[in-house]
């Protein structure tokens, strides 16, 4: 009886995994293919693999310049949001009164304001202050990344006893040496959690980068690849394509990072 429902779990394993992985497939066979042979038979594969279709995409997406784009908002945004939101916990959990009370709820409170309901007054504020650029995108992403980071931080610092801090202090540190010598190391799984959580949600947003760029050149990944799919929708040999090279860095962030996503996470988990 065990042998028939572990075999009927790995069929159904099989099954998913193979439906999980059939848009991946659709893609990448796809975009080797001429217009007319998508059109002829979408499943089988390619008469002839060809690069010529990358080189298109990857010459009209500007890719190098888009890639880096991202790359800068994301990895200072996350780097931002972790220094910022890691200090402000450690201020809040060793301070308690009514006051970081008080303000540890606010924090809390704003994760359930969703980002459409401040999205046009938040504009337009921005647009006075002309930060709808990198700068600005950056400082919003702080804002809107905050609240759940410092939600986790608190909650790890919770397992790390004052008594820590006071023998630091006791030795002649200062606040800031005993936070970034001494706790923020200690933070590490949590501070992993964080970073993939922000690195994941800043990366695939497309939303905020649409309203904040509005300067040629400056366009990150989900929204370059917006405009490209609005000017080659016919052209879906050129859209797979380009949709291919810009999950390509995603694939090798990921394996590069894999022990430490892993690890972060589920370290961050028993934390918590």
């Amino acid at each position: 009886m065990r042998r028939r429902y572990l075999l009927f779990v790995e069929i159904l394993g099989i099954i998913l995994a193979l439906i999980w992985l059939a848009p991946f497939y659709l893609m990448i066979v796809n975009s080797f293919k001429t217009k007319k042979e998508i059109f002829t038979d979408t499943l089988s594969f390619p008469a002839a693999f060809s690069l010529e279709n990358y080189y298109d995409a990857f010459e009209r997406l500007s890719f190098l310049q888009t890639l880096l784009n991202s790359v800068v908002i994301t990895v200072v945004s996350v780097g931002i949001i972790i220094i910022f939101s890691s200090m402000a916990a450690y201020a809040l959990s060793r301070n308690k009164s009514k006051i970081s009370s008080i303000l540890f709820f606010i924090f809390i409170a704003a994760m359930l304001i969703p980002f459409q309901s401040v999205m046009i007054p938040l504009i337009s504020i921005f647009g006075k202050l002309d930060l709808l650029n990198r700068i600005g995108i950056i400082f919003m992403y702080l804002g809107f990344g905050s609240s759940l980071s410092i939600f986790l931080f608190y909650g790890a610092l919770s397992g790390i006893p004052k008594t820590v801090d006071e023998a630091a202090r006791i030795d002649g540190a200062s606040n800031f040496q005993i936070f970034w010598h001494i706790i923020f190391p200690m933070l590490k799984p949590i501070t992993v959690t964080v970073g993939i959580l922000n690195t994941i949600w800043i990366w695939n947003d497309y939303l905020l980068p649409s309203l904040v760029i509005n300067q040629q050149g400056m366009e990150t990944i989900p929204l370059k690849m917006f405009y490209f799919f609005g000017e080659y929708t016919k052209q879906w040999h050129l859209a797979l394509a380009g949709l291919t090279l810009a999950i390509i860095p995603v694939i090798i962030g990921y394996f590069l990072a894999q022990k430490h996503i892993i690890k972060g996470v589920s370290e961050g988990a028993v934390k918590q």
